[in-house]
Formats: C-alpha cells, sequence, structure tokens
C-alpha cells in the first residue's frame, strides 16, 4: 500500500513538474526532486530514469548530496514567489491577499538560505 502511495505521489509531482515548464509561476525542479524521493521508495526504475535525465538529474543529485540550489534556480523561483504575490495582492480581496505575501516571504527565505551548487 505505502509502495503505490508513493508511487501515485511521485507521478502526480511528476505532472505538476510537467505543467512547471508551461507556467513561468510553477516551479518545475522542486516538483522533480519531489518526484525522485517518491520514486526511490516506490520504484528504483523510475528513479534511475530521473537521476539520469540530461536536465534534471544534475539538479537531484546536487540536492541530495549538499542540499544545493542553482543560483540561476534561486532567482527563478524569487521571481516567480514574488510575481504571485503581486498577483494575489492585486486580484484577491484582503486579508486573502496576505496568503500569497506571507507563502512567498517563507519559501523565498528558506530557498535563499540554501547552500548554492
Amino acid at each position: 500500500m505505502r509502495r503505490t502511495l508513493y508511487l501515485a505521489c511521485g507521478f502526480l509531482a511528476l505532472g505538476l513538474g510537467a505543467v512547471g515548464v508551461l507556467l513561468p509561476l510553477l516551479p518545475t525542479v522542486p516538483f522533480v526532486i519531489l518526484a525522485a524521493f517518491c520514486f526511490a521508495r516506490s520504484s528504483p526504475a523510475l528513479e534511475a530514469r530521473l537521476l539520469e535525465h540530461r536536465h534534471f538529474g544534475v539538479h537531484i543529485r546536487r540536492w541530495r548530496e549538499r542540499g544545493a540550489i542553482s543560483r540561476r534556480g534561486k532567482q527563478a523561483a524569487l521571481v516567480a514567489f514574488a510575481a504571485s504575490a503581486a498577483i494575489g495582492l492585486i486580484l484577491a480581496p484582503l486579508p486573502w491577499s496576505l496568503i500569497p505575501m506571507a507563502v512567498a516571504l517563507i519559501g523565498g527565505s528558506w530557498i535563499w538560505t540554501r547552500p548554492e551548487a
């Protein structure tokens, strides 16, 4: 049962990462890293495919080895957080518009403090 749940979560994360390729406000690499985590617990073959991927494999290995995020990745994430917070402030009424701002501040602070690869 647990293996099936991890497999389903891995495919869900991979699907969200694929959507993130098309939508600039949805991050791709964190979802691929999450998918690799889930596949490591459910399907070693799928995990190996992600680790061997020419674009995402490097990011997954850096995260696993050092908890590191590339400078470009940090910048992209912070820009996406800022854009999401701005859209929330414009489109949502108070106090709901403060939720994207809080998420951006918390998530952005955490990303900023990770080591650089």
